[in-house]
């Protein structure tokens, strides 16, 4: 989701960082500010006074943001459940939970937890803007930020998933009917809805000389979109997953290479013979490396019958190689995570296996074509499945 990342502190122990992508709409933000807000409401003042306040109101609605995904960090906490940690990006700030709500009720409570944190916020800058003497620009300052923490607030309260009002409208259908998945298609469907509404203001006001402004939404309604349908596939692969180990979907048996074959008979007898792209190297039983088609083609073809399996292939890495007892949830991870785009089984010290994306995806998919997996409990009765892990997002 996120390119290069920074970190920056540690808050009530979650490590707080900073995405590249979060310069672009900081720098935005104290353009706008310094060229067009301040000098509307505090006319007469030094361009660089001006340039000041952007920046101090754009560090105060960095630290608005954290202290939004905080509140969720910190419900998700005493619920029991682990923080990756906080990242602010382009498009706002991102708590990463490590484990999954166990109920409807604790998803609604993380997820209310931001907005009121918001509320919170523009409450205690309003009183500020009233309350504190001195100039006008200490009003104004406050003012804003008070407006802004409101703003965050209500637009994150739209029942749209996967914002935080989607989550409270997902928990509550989830509540009600027990059914994980068609609340989330539910919360989903707001969610996309309200991405094309977005882009579609986005555009008119673009025509209409809105200028950045309606670009803007047309970004964050794609988002959006974005997040919504992606939120719903991913809770799809986990579920097609759940209850599943590696060793109920690898490919057994696997074909293996030697390291004294050399390369052309591994692509004669084994690759082409068996129409495979990876091999698993074994020598006295033990696996010592891997070699793959993409490996091969960096070997001249007149060096193949010259070159044996040992020179050429990649040496066993510890995270290419998984138990058949790992579930099939974390060996989907690991292979997104990449590089790998195979697994080795081995267990007890023996190969029995590979694992590859297909094999998962082509088990969801005969999964999703019934009509989604069943998870029995101990009366036989089916129930829901787990919450897919969140990420509570927060819009500047």
């Amino acid at each position: 989701m996120f390119g290069q990342s920074i970190k920056l502190f540690d808050l009530f122990g979650f490590e707080i960082r900073i995405d590249a992508s979060w310069f672009l709409i900081a720098a935005l933000i104290v353009w706008s500010l310094s060229s067009g807000y301040f000098p509307q409401t505090l006319p007469g003042l030094a361009q660089m006074t001006y340039v000041a306040l952007a920046l101090v109101a754009m560090l105060g609605l960095f630290g608005s943001l954290i202290l939004h995904e905080v509140a969720h960090s910190l419900v998700a906490r005493h619920y029991g459940l682990g923080i990756g940690g906080i990242t602010l990006f382009l498009f706002g700030g991102v708590a990463e939970l490590t484990e999954e709500p166990k109920n409807a009720a604790s998803e609604f409570w993380i997820a209310l937890a931001g907005p009121a944190m918001s509320i919170s916020l523009a409450l205690v800058f309003w009183l500020g803007a009233v309350a504190i003497p001195g100039p006008a620009v200490f009003p104004v300052l406050l003012g804003y930020l008070a407006a802004v923490n409101l703003m965050l607030a209500l637009f994150n309260m739209l029942p749209a998933f996967p914002l935080d009002g989607g989550r409270v409208l997902r928990a509550w259908l989830w509540q009600r009917s027990g059914d994980l998945l068609a609340a989330t298609a539910k919360a989903s469907g707001a969610g996309v809805i309200l991405a094309f509404a977005l882009m579609g203001l986005g555009v008119f006001s673009t025509m209409s000389g809105g200028g950045i402004g309606g670009l803007w939404l047309v970004l964050i309604g794609f988002f959006v979109l974005t997040a919504s349908r992606g939120a719903y596939q991913q809770l799809l692969l986990k579920d097609g997953l759940r209850g599943r180990q590696v060793g109920d979907l690898m490919t057994t048996n696997p074909h293996i290479a030697r390291p004294d074959m050399c390369v052309a008979d591994l692509v004669d007898q084994v690759m082409l013979a068996h129409a495979i792209s990876f091999v698993p190297v074994i020598a006295d039983g033990q696996l010592v490396g891997q070699i793959d088609t993409q490996r091969v083609q960096t070997i001249p073809r007149a060096d193949w019958a010259k070159r044996d399996v040992a020179s050429v292939m990649v040496p066993v890495d510890l995270d290419c190689v998984i138990s058949p007892q790992m579930t099939a949830q974390d060996a989907l991870a690991r292979l997104v995570a990449g590089p790998a785009r195979k697994l080795i089984v081995v267990d007890r010290g023996v190969v029995c296996g590979v694992l590859s994306l297909r094999d998962l995806l082509g088990h969801i998919a005969v999964v999703q074509a019934l009509g989604g997996a069943r998870h029995p409990d101990r009366a036989g009765k089916a129930t829901a499945p787990p919450a897919r892990k969140p990420m509570f997002r927060s819009q500047p």
